[in-house]
């Protein structure tokens, strides 16, 4: 680097990066503009015109801030912030001149600025300073209006949502109920926000410090990366207060809090501690550490954290809710639900707590009052997905599968990386006879987690036979029944995949199986119905005689119409009747037996099958 520099100087470089820029060449200005910030990274002016360099907003809102930060009156810095969106409007900061310059633009040069220096017969000072003048405030112009204002025009301005009552409470999710007018986002499913008719307010800041006065805009700012979920944003102008208040702990809180939001604990705890350096007192860094430790390892025992942070701050609701979740997790439900007495009594309308409460009935076996609360939580916040995901699980347990694929559907739009929440889609849809759809979403889980979702593969499985795909079905049923082996649903789908592939004696070993395994006369009907089916296959027809007959000898609410019409017809083809004459022996010949299988095979009545 420093033989580059030797060779040209910094204002040829940086002319260079200049008219990189004018061609269209940002990489290349890039290149050289990052060069001269190597030799001299105060250099406030290489950062204004890195900005337009760069491709991302967020690289280009970090330039500028980084030279706002260098001069604070850079009024360039100002007006590129202002038009980013990242700095509030000021009405004492003047617009880019359109048509001359105005003095007080001399203001935004720096020496280093200056172009190359021609030979020129104007030889008074005044002149080639104000020439130089003009030039800069061109340049700096340029970079705005040229590079960074073109843009804003792809940009799409914030959502503003008109204020209107809560979302109405009902039983079943239609996404639920929503009221709002969705605003359609290119590249990815409309935001849950947009279908409210007025934003939900999350958990808010844990404190509001009275900012000082050099630091209160940077704060704004922060604050709106915040509620955006902007971590990374938050964090950097979060980390440029710091300087400006050192003995402020909760901007490490914060810090730490956006850590831990993208899943980085280690930084957060970190920022965690470094709050309770300054204040040992502050409640909230002890929840932060707790949260963070489990996030590292669930198995990590966080009562004394909990402890410590209610030690310090008695009403903090966040902290009982937190600590009931650890012991839901941990089966110590009485315990629990004393702690979400308390997070209700402090948080009063946080749908978390419901969520919560939702939980703790669950895990008690009371499904009745596990809905009421989860759909409570829904009814308070739309725009939760861990409520979505609840109440998945408790349509499934009660059989409701519309209301489970609605709850799934929405929930799978948004989390596109939860296999299990395929996995429990794919599930619905089978339940639902929506076999194409349960396979492709099976194929999607099974993708994302190919060996920790094993249960679901009987879905699969079962989805492949009544689609006809004998040779998958057997792929997906050897998994299924090697994961459960005395599922009496799994046994039986294999013995039907078997069955579809043309291999009758793998049917019937797997039906034998099953019979043992039959407890109600349902699943007795099935497993003698294809238990005739496989051995006239393997021409047994002795055998499927019996089993017919067995199957004809059960109560006739244990199989379906069709199956026993088909039992009965069999019967007639496998047992022709014989006519004896008077006074003589028997002068009929026999029908001839047929020994080929069926080729239409009744739907039996679906087995409830057990929520893995």
């Amino acid at each position: 680097m420093t033989g580059e520099l030797k060779e040209q100087n910094s204002d040829t470089i940086f002319q260079d990066a200049i008219d990189a820029l004018r061609r269209g060449d940002k990489p290349r200005a890039k290149e050289l503009l990052t060069l001269l910030l190597k030799s001299d990274q105060n250099n406030g002016i290489y950062w204004i015109w890195l900005s337009a360099a760069v491709d991302s907003q967020k690289e280009r809102i970090y330039c500028l801030q980084t030279a706002l930060k260098l001069d604070p009156e850079n009024a360039t810095a100002k007006r590129g912030l202002i038009l980013l969106g990242a700095l509030a409007p000021d009405d004492t900061i003047q617009p880019f001149p359109m048509n001359r310059p105005r003095t007080w633009e001399e203001k935004l040069l720096l020496a280093n600025e200056k172009p190359k220096q021609k030979i020129s017969p104007l030889k008074n000072p005044a002149l080639r300073l104000a020439g130089v003048t003009l030039l800069g405030i061109a340049l700096c112009a340029y970079v705005v209006f040229g590079f960074i204002l073109p843009r804003q025009s792809n940009i799409q301005p914030t959502q503003t949502n008109t204020p209107g009552p809560s979302p109405t409470f009902t039983a079943t999710p239609t996404l639920f109920g929503a009221t709002a007018i969705p605003t359609r986002i290119f590249g990815g499913p409309t935001p849950l926000w947009a279908y409210l008719p007025q934003t939900y307010t999350p958990t808010p800041l844990y404190v509001s410090t009275p900012r000082s006065a050099v630091s209160i805009d940077q704060y704004r700012i922060a604050q709106d990366a915040y509620k955006k979920g902007d971590w990374d944003a938050f964090i950097l102008n979060m980390q440029l207060i710091l300087p400006l208040e050192p003995d402020s702990a909760d901007i490490y809180y914060y810090i730490g809090e956006a850590y831990r939001f993208k899943g980085e604990p280690a930084n957060a705890i970190r920022n965690y501690n470094e709050a309770l350096k300054i204040d040992p007192n502050f409640g909230a860094p002890y929840l932060g550490l707790a949260r963070a430790r489990l996030q590292t390892n669930p198995n990590f025992n966080a009562e004394n954290l909990f402890a410590d942070a209610l030690k310090r701050d008695p009403f903090y609701g966040e902290a009982y809710l937190e600590r009931a979740r650890f012991y839901i997790r941990r089966d110590k439900i009485d315990d629990a639900l004393e702690d979400l007495e308390k997070a209700k009594e402090y948080m009063p309308g946080s749908p978390e707590v419901y969520l919560a409460l939702a939980n703790a009935s669950l895990a008690q076996d009371d499904t009745e009052q596990a809905l009421v609360y989860a759909e409570e939580a829904y009814a308070l916040d739309i725009t939760n997905l861990s409520t979505y995901k609840l109440l998945s699980d408790l349509y499934i347990q009660k059989e409701d599968y519309p209301r489970a694929l609605e709850a799934l559907q929405l929930y799978t739009n948004y989390e596109v990386e939860d296999a299990s929440g395929f996995a429990k889609l794919g599930l619905v849809y089978y339940q639902l006879g929506q076999y194409e759809n349960a396979i492709r979403v099976l194929d999607r889980a099974f993708d994302l987690n190919p060996r920790g979702l094993r249960d679901y593969y009987i879905y699969r499985g079962l989805s492949h036979v009544e689609l006809g795909n004998g040779k998958e079905a057997i792929d997906d049923m050897t998994i299924a029944v090697d994961e459960e082996d005395q599922s009496f649903i799994a046994r039986l789908g294999f013995v039907r995949a078997y069955y579809l592939d043309g291999k009758f004696g793998s049917a019937f070993l797997q039906v034998e199986i099953a019979q043992k395994l039959a407890t109600t006369d349902k699943e007795k009907a099935l497993a003698w119905y294809w238990r005739a089916k496989s051995q006239e296959g393997r021409e047994d027809i002795g055998d499927a005689i019996k089993s017919w007959n067995e199957l004809l000898k059960l109560n006739r609410n244990a199989m379906t119409p069709e199956m026993r019409a088909e039992a009965e017809a069999r019967l007639k083809m496998l047992v022709p009747p014989t006519s004896t004459p008077q006074g003589g022996a028997s002068t009929s010949t026999p029908t001839a037996v047929t020994r080929t299988p069926t080729s239409s095979t009744p739907t039996p009545t679906r087995t409830p099958t057990p929520t893995p």
